[in-house]
């Protein structure tokens, strides 16, 4: 069963590798849903951070998994840190999914980030927990994203109880 995704990364700075990702489930007959094109997020740019923010609740209506898209910078964006609240507020599941490996519109790599999930904690139980203990990051390239993501997401899915 295909979900309705939202995928949450460093705009500016990893477009390109998250198009690489996104773009993956095309190929597999999936729906490409749950991402703003790029005259979306201009325009809701311009229009300052109350607009970006009801443009990224938007986004996540009808979506049972958030897919944060880890490049070098990601963890040091606030829109990310907002996407990654409201996701959880929303009770999506969340995946991390390292995408520094892939290359760039230039053939080029970037060096690995720290995840965005390791910057959020919960109690549970009376314990501190991180996101990132709770739930799954992978590495598009090394853990074969390509044949593997729909695994990820209907796992994550599941855990959050869609």
């Amino acid at each position: 069963m295909a979900r309705r995704v939202f995928f949450s990364f460093h705009y500016e700075r990893d477009i390109w590798r998250a198009n690489q990702v996104r773009k993956s489930w095309v190929t597999k007959d999936r729906e490409d849903e749950g991402f703003f094109d790029a005259s979306l997020w201009e325009e809701a740019k311009k229009k300052g951070e109350d607009a970006v923010k009801k443009m990224i609740r938007d986004g996540l209506k009808n979506t049972s998994v958030s897919v944060v898209l880890i490049g070098a910078e990601t963890s040091k964006r606030p829109y990310v840190d907002y996407e990654i609240t409201e996701s959880f507020k929303k009770g999506n599941g969340l995946i991390g999914i390292y995408i520094n490996n892939l290359e760039d519109s230039d053939k080029k790599t970037d060096s690995h980030g720290v995840n965005p999930l390791s910057q959020f904690s919960i109690t549970r139980d009376g314990k501190k927990m991180y996101l990132s203990e709770i739930y799954h990051t992978y590495d598009w390239k090394n853990d074969d994203g390509y044949n593997n993501i729909a695994g990820w997401i209907e796992e994550a899915a599941k855990a959050a109880g869609s």
